[in-house]
């Protein structure tokens, strides 16, 4: 699998799947959540409204993943994971490497060969991107076959100094 860091948008990533940064309503926010929901149209909330009707009444918890269709973006899904919020006391690094494993998790059960991801938790949820780089590091590097059929893993920033913390925990997890 290769693992690349880029500074960018994503919602104008051309991979199978996209993974939002949501909250756990699933119905849209702020940060990449809105960038998502508003790039991918009504159609999206739709979609998200009936898993909150059907299958989480109570939200998505911290740290699991669900795919919907991606509707007016350049993917196919997106693949909606809810961050741990630090501000709320919800510190365990364990749960945002969740995010990531889940996420990983679900895109291989779509059979999307390629994955982007934004900075889970590093916005308003108040993660330093340090600690969500070493996250994802530990995640992405386990062995290749634990994530078969997963031919790229994009992280996309949008800050150009974490495209180097995002770098450097990469070649430390190696």
């Amino acid at each position: 699998m290769r693992i690349e860091v880029v500074l960018g948008d994503i919602t104008t990533q051309t991979v199978a799947a996209i993974v939002n940064a949501a909250n756990s309503s699933l119905l849209g926010g702020g940060g990449v959540d809105g960038a998502i929901h508003r790039a991918a149209g009504p159609g999206l909330l739709q979609d998200c409204r009936q898993l909150r009707r059907t299958v989480y009444p109570q939200g998505l918890p911290v740290g699991q993943a669900v795919a919907t269709a991606a509707h007016d973006l350049p993917c196919r899904w997106v693949v909606h994971t809810v961050g741990p919020n630090r501000h709320r006391g919800q510190t365990d690094p364990n749960l945002l490497a969740s995010c990531f494993r889940q996420s990983l998790l679900v895109a291989q059960s779509l059979g999307a060969d390629s994955l982007a991801f934004p900075a889970i938790g590093a916005g308003v949820y108040g993660w330093p991107p340090e600690d969500v780089a070493r996250a994802a590091a530990t995640v992405l590097t386990v062995p290749a076959t634990d994530w078969a059929g997963v031919a790229l893993v994009r992280l996309v920033v949008f800050r150009p100094d974490w495209v180097e913390i995002f770098n450097a925990a990469l070649d430390r997890a190696a």
